[in-house]
């Protein structure tokens, strides 16, 4: 059971995570069984609010979307590798959204990793008892990460 990640950084970031975390936090959150590849797109304010617009006529750009490969499930041969789709992730609205929320900006990419990534395999939060399930997975996922429940903020100091 492995995922591979390829991450595209167009925009020649340099406050990326480690490869090799983004990759750890894509295998924590792989529900399957067997190989599949992952794109990693990582963008700036107006791509992202591009392809929020364009995709999900909300104009304004947001932390991350996802893209599942939707397509008729082809059988694949022994040495193929599943692909489940991309992910784009914004990382000046993460960068920001982390300021505000009092969490450390690996925090908060772990759990967008992690979130993202659950999308892709068909999980979602439209209604309150998806929601309740896509959360409890998530907080499980990234407490064995070692990372607190990302929907708790930090309580602030008197």
């Amino acid at each position: 059971m492995s995922l591979l990640i390829d991450i595209q950084n167009p925009e020649n970031y340099s406050t990326l995570p480690a490869e090799a975390d983004v990759l750890h936090w894509a295998q924590a959150a792989w529900q399957g069984d067997g190989e599949a590849g992952v794109v990693v797109r990582i963008v700036d304010v107006p791509e992202s609010q591009e392809l929020n617009r364009d995709y999900r006529q909300k104009d304004y750009p947001t932390n991350v979307l996802s893209f599942p490969y939707d397509v008729p499930p082809i059988p694949l041969e022994d040495d193929e590798t599943e692909y489940l789709g991309d992910l784009v992730i914004c990382l000046p609205v993460v960068e920001r959204e982390a300021a505000e929320q009092g969490k450390t900006l690996t925090q908060h990419w772990a759990h967008l990793l992690v979130h993202g990534l659950l999308h892709l395999q068909g999980y979602d939060h439209i209604t309150d008892s998806e929601a309740e399930e896509m959360e409890t997975l998530e907080t499980e996922i990234l407490g064995k990460l070692g990372f607190p429940d990302p929907y708790q903020l930090p309580i602030e100091e008197k």
